[in-house]
């Protein structure tokens, strides 16, 4: 992904205070006369994803696996990401498997990795796809699985205003990618 030109911060807190005052608020009572920076820092955090590789994230692999060739699974992987549509949070769990190909990654990368992504403003089917994609890329793994399912707060808080709904997304690549396998993955998930 290219580096785009950042505004500066001074122009993120004065846009923050231009919505305050949009929506009716005086920007100038005790309670809202830091939120702008506030709400810059919290960005810096939300975002964080836009400065970080996955791919380098992966790219220390260890060889030594005494002949290991099956699944390696991280189940309930939380994460909070925004909807490009309307920056409103989507919360959520990632489940995420592979089959080494002759190599392995430390298992806390690949929860690095959701979070790199999460950590960008997002649909979650793009998110589910470029998960897959980085693992695939940096591992050539002989199979990928991945599975999120959140809940999206533009859907439960505005709009249609339906609460408590998940949407799930998937994708099985290589070895995953047959009927047993699909089974096999979503079996050890929800055990």
């Amino acid at each position: 992904m290219s580096k785009l030109a950042k505004p500066s911060r001074e122009e993120a807190e004065a846009a923050v205070k231009t919505l305050l005052a949009w929506a009716g608020d005086d920007t100038e009572r005790e309670g809202l006369v830091d939120t702008p920076r506030r709400v810059v820092n919290a960005y810096e955090q939300y975002f964080k994803g836009y400065d970080e590789d996955p791919i380098e994230i992966l790219g220390r692999r260890f060889d030594d696996v005494g002949g290991y060739d099956d699944i390696v699974l991280l189940r309930d992987i939380n994460f909070h990401s925004h909807c490009e549509h309307h920056m409103a949070p989507f919360i959520g769990k990632a489940h995420v498997a592979y089959i080494p190909n002759k190599a392995v990654v430390g298992i806390s990368k690949i929860a690095r990795v959701v979070d790199i992504y999460a950590r960008r403003l997002q649909i979650q089917e793009k998110m589910t796809m470029q998960i897959a994609d980085a693992i695939e890329e940096a591992l050539q793994p002989r199979g990928v699985a991945v599975f999120v399912q959140a809940e999206h707060q533009c859907m439960s808080m505005r709009g249609v205003m339906k609460p408590n709904v998940d949407t799930i997304t998937t994708q099985f690549r290589g070895e995953y990618n047959t009927p047993e396998m699909k089974a096999a993955f979503m079996s050890m998930i929800r055990s």
